[in-house]
């Protein structure tokens, strides 16, 4: 290991340290707003879909997975229902070949939203093309759209019901906070939805 490496170390954890504080201090309220929202879509007996790219496309199946089995090994509960729209190869390959690519989750939106659903869109620069479809679609069904963005919040700000803006132009940083929500947003709705006895 040499000083650069330790250097390139530091800066990284330093800047991940203060962009969560950011996040602390800007955007409680919107997380625990989502929440809430959240609570609601899963008492009402409906589903959690999730969408993003490249890494917000493993946040999706990360936070849908950890809705479906569970976040905390010390609840055995009942699977949330929770479906990432990124891992169906079959689906996402023929939508982008007859369809075009910004049309691969909202294809999907319109085959399985439904009322009273949720759409948690992910998007880092809060401008992806596919995912503003996305939105589009889920409001054309009737659901409720949270964003997970970053930057400024692009043009997705204005479009979801509740934008969640990390405070930073950094990709990695912005994809580290999303994880950070998604795991807060899990963690509530477990401790809320099945209380230990």
């Amino acid at each position: 290991m040499n000083d650069e490496w330790k250097k390139i170390l530091q800066e990284n954890i330093s800047e991940n340290i203060m962009v969560k504080q950011r996040l602390l201090e800007q955007t409680s309220d919107s997380i625990l707003r989502a929440c809430d929202e959240l609570l609601g879509t899963v008492r009402a007996n409906r589903k959690i879909l999730i969408c993003g790219n490249g890494g917000s496309a493993a946040d999706a199946q990360h936070i849908a997975a950890e809705l479906v089995i569970r976040l905390r090994g010390d609840r055995d509960r009942p699977a949330i229902a929770a479906q990432a729209l990124t891992v169906d190869t079959s689906i996402l390959t023929a939508a982008a070949n007859d369809y075009g690519f910004d049309f691969v989750f909202s294809r999907q939106i319109e085959a399985l939203g439904q009322p009273g659903d949720t759409l948690i869109a992910i998007s880092t620069s809060g401008n992806s093309s596919n995912i503003i479809e996305a939105v589009n679609m889920a409001h054309e069904r009737g659901l409720y759209v949270t964003g997970f963005l970053g930057r400024d919040g692009g043009k997705l700000k204005k479009l979801v019901d509740l934008p969640i803006v990390v405070p930073s132009n950094d990709t990695a940083r912005i994809q580290e906070a999303h994880i950070t929500i998604g795991h807060i947003i899990c963690d509530l709705l477990e401790r809320t939805l099945f209380p230990l006895q």
